[in-house]
């Protein structure tokens, strides 16, 4: 709509009401009123001699021209008071603007202080945390130094089929036991105590179970390694780098270990990783990672060992390493099995506020097959592969077994291996021996050697083990355990403290943001406004100057022709004076030749002779001067018509100046259309806005009924539909149309195309931003309109299809489902006459229209019948004669009277197709033109755009043709076959129904979804209760709309209604949940008057009565607030029964004595029409207290606040505070009894040390808040008057 408004002006309708200002018609001169009314020039280019001298016609031209530039001082007079109105208003905002921002700008300071605060506690807890972590850590070492900085796993494969029997058991989860097989001695099988034993069963995950507190190790700064031994297809690969389904040590320990960083990191701190990889073969290094790139960094390991190593930064990354890694070591197999492959994760630890720098590595080491038999048939190269390996196996051996018997040398040097690791093998390094072994009878001696190297890295014996020793460190390893856990608690309570801060610090931040968004759009706004002025300011004072040129040009050509026409008159007057005069001249030739004639005719016959040749030689003569005086006369006759209709031109030439000039300085009026003798007016709104350049003409003889106010349009909300002008007189036009007051169908016509044209008119005038507005005002009168006509088939078509289309797009822009719709394409909507197909179009061939399948639509193609004309030879040969070349006659291929045919081809196949109304509406007219235009270029090669031909008239023919389809199109859109509506009325409907449906369905699934929740207290049931009320409220403005839009969703004869989902369920759980917060407030008051810590009998069994009603009560509600309401019930007796009780004449011995709060005013009734809210801030507390005062009917002081200050969700009371000369006589305990019943604020404001300073102070509080309301302050005087409210100091 923007578009079509903007883009050139291209609709010039001359609409009155829609004007910022007017004259109205008694400030109107009457010449202007007498020529508002007649009839519109006609030019004419001839004049006769009579009409060219009239003076009236002179006098006329010159009223004219004086009236015209009137009406120019007029508009200009305006603009100056509309520049002076609108420079007040950018003042107003530029004023209101500077003082919201030094609001924002306090506030943001205020903000800003809140952050600074915030950021320094939140830097104190992360350093109360940090000790905490580093204690946690400690502690965990402990734990795992005290089981054993080495550990040994045995891990044992599952059975292959033709392996037979399994030769190992497993009595326990630390021994296992290996059948030997040897008959010979006692016990065949020998026991290995191992500290961790795993069954074929077992798979990666629970490996990874015990795994995981190295891996946190690690971590926490301590180098961690792991190793894979065992004989070669023992599993140790496998156990490493597991399957696609199961996946092993590799991938399990580096996602553990950024899992444990991501919960561990704080604001301050900071983890990285990096990964290094190599493999060791016959004591030479080769580096995995060198091809990745020689820009990495490296790092050195031992004293020359120098590798690449690749930061990752999640688990995808270090995939990937890995996955490089397996490419560059290689797919030999025999290579593998005599190699060690060490993969390690260098660890990085920062902590900006403790300065504290940490850095681990964990190895994954895959060692090489521990099978140390050379057979015969060895090369020499395979022995010395398998010597280097029984080499450094047997050096880790030694290694583990120096370590766990404590031996002062640990022999690293022994081999590379041991020596590349060193660092992560002994100190307060953690290592982990995980060994597999074949469970089958033919590896009964590999099996036997490996745990021989379990146990010799463990320094164990082949027994049972020392169990008393173990008992001992479980027990100490559980202290550590419990130690451990209250420290993580510990630390998590300060995590969560340091959470909140951190979310109190994001909302300040996210406030700062607001504001400062704020700030910006108002500097925006400002500035905007300012460079608006100015320009305007400009564009007036140029315009203004054009003006007063053009003024003076004006009066200066007026009076040039004033001038030129009195010159033209004195010679016209001489030429009639000289043409008289030579017609004399021939009356006087023509009458002496007469008279020659009859003197010639009495004379005899011979004297005749002679005479009658003189007479013949001076008739001759005669007659050849007045041929040439004739000749003459014709001549000055055509000068001054030519002289005349000169004067004719410029006359029609200045008026049409000024006329132009008229409507370019203001807006001018338009008519009613409701004249029964309105004649037929010239319309060019056979096009839509899909062809540019096109405009309509709207005649101008009538003025509209409303003259006053202006034709801004309000905009409209989505409750309440805002009034115009301009809306209000189109539903009236719209409403109070008659056909039975027109003559003819003519008429009727003309009147029905007039008023939706103005329709059109009010949305373009309206704008962009307010179309949405004026098309809800006069929504029901349009559709009405358009029904009521339909019948009579009066209207233009195209005009309807506008209007439609219009209230649809307006529906689309606020309706997101209605977006998502898919609509076919326009090849779907086209065939050629000849194959039924296009080229660019799936449907079939069928003779006729071929259908295809839209959704629940038919969608038909319609057939563009044209064809290449076919030329004989004789007449190509005619053409090249006359000079026609193939391109003139390429052009002539498409005449006028095709263009109308194919039009009214369009025009019926589009009556009722909703596939194309849908077409329309949800693709752009540019759009849709230039796929009609790109379809028949493809489909009419004798119309396609060559090379040669893009200057010539192939794209005038298509850019005709697209028109006359879409404009045919647009016509059949809006035509209606009775009973239906048309297609585009046809598709609002629908479309309408279904947003409408889906609304309702929304809110029914909220409803349901909150009718299901529980409430637990008062809060949550004053929250459900409000969101049903909140989503009925909305169902019920929906249901409102749809009975406001009855006549568009009736559109659609014999449509389905709109299904309105059944709320009886949701109903009946917000009449349950009245039920309940009335239950509730009984309850809670209930519990108010419970507050004491005495009671009268009388009293106290009345409050049971009142439980005991409430109980009774719980049927009127569902089961599911029957717990709700029976707890507090259950909770309000309880109390009651437990306040002591004592005797009613006891109670009003003591009331009698003591006044309560309540009664010490004159009255108990606070019935307050109006709260004033004051606040009290106090050095004691950071809450200020929070008290509104107001006065009752008696015109006592009442107070409403929380009854306790440290509970302020435990509700506000409304107490009648008491005078001060109550307290004239009371005690300070008497006082604080007094004060106990008032909220407890009020209390803490007027306490002091004696009575006498309490007295004092209660009178001050008490004229404070006296003085707060209006009609207390006559009694505040008085009581000064009468000494009660004097301050008595101790």
């Amino acid at each position: 709509m923007e578009q079509r408004s903007s883009t050139n002006n291209r609709w010039n309708w001359e609409v009155s009401g829609f004007e910022p200002r007017r004259l109205s018609p008694s400030q109107s001169s009457p010449e202007e009123q007498r020529r508002a009314g007649a009839a519109p020039l006609v030019r004419r280019y001839s004049i006769s001699a009579a009409s060219a001298v009239s003076p009236y016609t002179s006098e006329f031209s010159k009223q004219a021209l004086v009236s015209k530039v009137q009406r120019l001082k007029d508009k200009v007079k305006i603009a100056k008071e509309d520049y002076l109105e609108l420079r007040q208003e950018a003042s107003d905002l530029q004023e209101y603007s500077n003082a919201k921002l030094d609001r924002v700008t306090r506030y943001l300071g205020v903000l800003a202080e809140k952050t600074r605060k915030l950021d320094r506690v939140a830097l104190e807890s992360e350093a109360r945390i940090s000790p905490l972590i580093n204690e946690k850590k400690r502690l965990f070492n402990e734990l795992l130094t005290a089981k054993g900085n080495i550990k040994v796993f045995c891990r044992t494969r599952p059975l292959f089929e033709d392996e037979g029997p399994s030769i190992v058991e497993f009595p326990d989860d630390c021994t296992i036991r290996v059948n030997t097989g040897d008959d010979t001695i006692a016990s065949p099988k020998k026991d290995f105590e191992i500290d961790r034993v795993y069954g074929p069963h077992v798979g990666q995950a629970e490996l990874f179970s015990d795994v995981q507190p190295f891996v946190q190790s690690a971590l926490d700064g301590y180098n961690v390694s792991i190793f894979a031994y065992g004989q070669t297809r023992s599993g140790k690969t496998h156990t490493m780098e597991g399957s696609s389904h199961d996946r092993g040590l590799y991938a399990r320990c580096f996602e553990e270990l950024f899992d444990l960083a991501n919960s561990d990191l704080t604001s301050t701190s900071k983890f990285n990783f990096s990964v290094t990889a190599f493999d060791l073969y016959n004591e030479q290094i080769k580096d995995l990672l060198s091809e990745s790139g020689s820009t990495l960094p490296k790092i050195q390991l031992g004293s020359s060992v120098e590798l690449v190593q690749e930061k990752v930064d999640n688990p995808l990354d270090f995939s990937k390493v890995l996955k490089a890694v397996f490419q560059s070591r290689g797919s030999d197999t025999t290579k593998f099995n005599v190699s060690h492959l060490i993969i390690t994760m260098h660890i990085y630890y920062n902590n900006a506020i403790s300065g504290e720098n940490l850095y681990s590595k964990l190895s994954l080491v895959d060692l090489a097959g521990s099978e140390g038999q050379i057979l015969e048939e060895d090369s020499g190269e395979r022995v010395t592969d398998l010597l280097h390996v029984m080499k450094s196996l047997s050096a880790l051996g030694d290694v583990f077994s120096s370590l766990t018997s404590k031996k002062d040398t640990i022999p690293y040097e022994n081999s590379m291996l041991t020596n590349i690791l060193a660092d992560s093998l002994g100190g307060n390094s953690k290592s982990l021996m995980i060994v597999n072994i074949c469970p089958n009878a033919a590896n009964l001696s590999e099996t036997i050697s490996s745990l021989n190297f379990a146990a010799r890295a463990r320094n164990s014996v082949l027994s049972l083990g020392n169990r008393d020793t173990i008992k001992k460190w479980r027990d100490v390893a559980n202290d550590a355990r419990k130690e451990l856990y209250e420290k993580e608690k510990e630390m998590q309570d300060l995590k969560q403290e340091v959470l909140g801060l951190k979310q109190a610090l994001k909302d300040a931040n996210d406030q700062c943001v607001l504001l400062y968004n704020e700030v910006q759009k108002a500097w925006k706004v400002s500035f905007t406004l300012q460079s608006d002025l100015k320009s305007e300011n400009v564009m007036l004072a140029d315009k203004h100057k054009i003006e007063k040129e053009q003024n003076a040009q004006l009066r200066n050509q007026v009076a040039q022709l004033l001038q030129s026409e009195q010159d033209q008159k004195l010679q016209l007057q001489q030429r009639d004076s000289t043409i008289q005069t030579l017609q004399a001249k021939l009356k006087s030739l023509e009458s002496q030749l007469n008279e020659a004639i009859h003197s010639s005719e009495g004379k005899s016959s011979s004297p005749a002779t002679g005479s009658g040749v003189s007479i013949t030689s001076k008739t001759a003569a005669d007659s050849m001067d007045s041929s040439a005086v004739t000749k003459k006369l014709e001549e000055e006759l055509k000068k001054r018509d030519a002289l005349i209709e000169r004067l004719h031109e410029e006359n029609e030439k200045l008026f049409d100046r000024l006329t132009e000039k008229a409507s370019s300085v203001g807006s001018p009026q338009v008519s009613s259309p409701f004249s029964k003798g309105a004649p037929n007016q010239p319309r060019d709104f056979g096009r839509n806005d899909y062809n540019k350049g096109r405009s309509m003409d709207v005649p101008s003889q009538l003025t509209m009924d409303k003259s006053e106010g202006a034709g801004a349009l309000v905009k409209a909300g989505s409750e309440i539909v805002k009034t115009t002008p301009a809306g209000e007189y189109l539903t009236a036009a719209l409403n109070d149309f008659d056909p039975d007051q027109y003559d003819s169908i003519a008429a009727i016509s003309d009147g029905a195309n007039k008023l939706l044209m103005l329709v059109l008119a009010a949305v373009i005038k309206a704008g962009a931003s307010r179309e949405h507005e004026i098309l809800a005002e006069i929504r029901d009168a349009v559709f009405a309109f358009i029904r009521k006509m339909e019948p009579k088939r009066v209207m233009d078509t195209m005009l309807v299809s506008r209007v439609r289309i219009l209230y649809i797009r307006s529906l689309l822009a606020r309706s997101p489902e209605l977006q998502s719709i898919k609509v076919s394409p326009v090849d779907c909507f086209l065939e050629k006459p000849s194959s039924g197909r296009s080229r660019s179009s799936s449907r079939s061939s069928s003779p006729g229209r071929s259908p295809v399948r839209y959704v629940d639509e038919r969608i038909e193609g319609f057939k563009v019948n044209i064809k290449p004309e076919k030329k004989s030879k004789l007449s190509s040969v005619v053409s090249r004669i006359r000079g026609l070349d193939q391109d003139t006659l390429r052009q002539q291929q498409v005449t006028g009277g095709k263009l109308r045919e194919i039009q009214e081809e369009a025009k019926s196949f589009a009556v009722g197709n909703k596939a194309l109304a849908a077409l329309f509406v949800h693709t752009p007219a540019g759009e849709l033109q230039r796929q009609i235009r790109t379809w028949l270029a493809e489909n009419f090669e004798f119309l396609s755009v060559t090379g040669d031909e893009t200057s010539g008239g192939t794209t005038g023919q298509l850019e005709l043709l697209s028109t006359a389809i879409m404009d045919g199109w647009m016509a059949g859109l809006g035509a209606a076959l009775p009973p239906n509506t048309d297609a585009l009325g046809q598709l609002l409907s629908e479309y309408a129904k279904r947003v409408f449906t889906s609304q309702l369905q929304h809110l029914k699934d909220i409803a349901g979804t909150l009718a299901t929740e529980e409430a637990d207290d008062a809060a949550q049931v004053a929250k459900l209760r409000s969101a049903l009320e909140s989503v009925d409220h909305k169902r019920r403005k929906i249901l409102q709309q749809m009975r406001n839009d009855a006549a568009l969703l009736t559109l659609e004869t014999g449509s389905s209604p709109i299904q309105n989902p059944s709320t009886a369920a949701e109903d009946a759980r917000l009449a349950s949940l009245i039920s309940l917060d009335g239950i509730l407030k009984q309850v809670k008051d209930i519990m108010r008057q419970s507050s004491v810590s005495s009671m009268g009998r009388s009293k106290k069994k009345a409050l049971l009565a009142s439980l005991d009603e409430l109980a009774e009560r719980m049927p009127s509600l569902l089961d599911i607030d029957h717990p709700c309401a029976q707890r507090q019930i259950a909770d309000a007796r309880r109390l009651v029964e437990s306040i002591h009780e004592e005797d009613d004449h006891i109670q009003e011995t003591y009331h009698a004595r003591k006044p309560s709060a309540a009664d010490l005013g004159s009255g108990t009734e606070t019935d307050v029409a109006q709260w004033n809210v004051l606040q009290f801030n106090t050095g004691s507390t950071t809450t200020p207290f929070i008290i509104k005062c107001g006065a009752n009917s008696n015109s006592e002081l009442v107070i409403k606040a929380e009854a306790r200050v440290q509970e302020p969700k435990g509700g506000e009371i409304v107490r009648v505070v008491p005078r001060p000369s109550v307290l004239e006589n009371m005690s300070l305990d008497e006082m604080k009894q007094v004060f106990s019943e008032l909220p407890e604020a009020l209390s803490l404001l007027a306490l002091a040390r004696t009575a006498d300073g309490t007295r004092a102070r209660y009178s001050r509080l008490y004229r404070t808040l006296a003085m707060k309301v209006p009609s207390l302050r006559d009694l505040v005087g008085e009581l000064e008057k009468g000494g009660v409210l004097k301050d008595v100091k101790s």
